[in-house]
């Protein structure tokens, strides 16, 4: 069984590196509203239902769309914005990482690769995913690697797409951190 799911995860590491190029169908225009959801999501370990509109009276929210917990770029990813975490919260902005896995996967990844630092959300009816348009487009019921930074007035100020999980940290923050410049 160990064996089975190791070649299960290869292969889907070797299939989501094929679609490394692979962007969403399309994406959310700056400026857009942000669509309004609710998600079971994991904190360290631990459930609770994130709500977006709870999120954004606190400051911005960057909502990041990844392919497949425990996977090598989702792992990067995630590491990365767990090593970011006190700047996020400096420009008093809150990460959600948002996939179709179940939220027992993503207890054991908001405790691994995410550090206990941030959520992450379940979106297994990927509701979630279509209303940001985050698809994959050769594979719509995986989420593709997209960054949303959404402003507290609910609309979107910054959106990175790319399969390569190193720049959705540095461009997220790059964008929060000149939205504050301007206010």
């Amino acid at each position: 069984m160990i064996l089975r799911k190791r070649i299960h995860l290869i292969g889907l590491s070797l299939l989501l590196s094929l679609f490394q190029f692979t962007s969403a169908w399309a994406e959310l225009k700056v400026g857009a509203a942000a669509p309004s959801f609710t998600a079971p999501a994991a904190l360290a370990g631990e459930t609770y239902n994130f709500v977006l509109a709870e999120a954004l009276k606190k400051g911005p929210v960057v909502v990041y769309f990844y392919p497949k917990a425990f996977t090598s770029g989702c792992t990067i990813e995630a590491q990365l914005f767990a090593q970011a975490t006190d700047k996020f919260a400096e420009l008093k902005a809150t990460v959600i990482g948002v996939s179709s896995d179940d939220i027992e996967t993503l207890k054991k990844f908001s405790q691994g690769p995410c550090g206990g630092k941030f959520a992450v959300a379940a979106d297994l009816d990927r509701k979630i995913i279509k209303a940001y348009d985050a698809g994959m487009m050769l594979m719509p019921s995986m989420a593709s690697r997209i960054s949303y930074v959404v402003t507290p007035d609910s609309k979107i100020l910054f959106v990175h797409s790319g399969m390569s999980p190193d720049q959705h940290v540095s461009s997220t923050l790059a964008a929060l951190q000149a939205w504050h410049a301007k206010r």
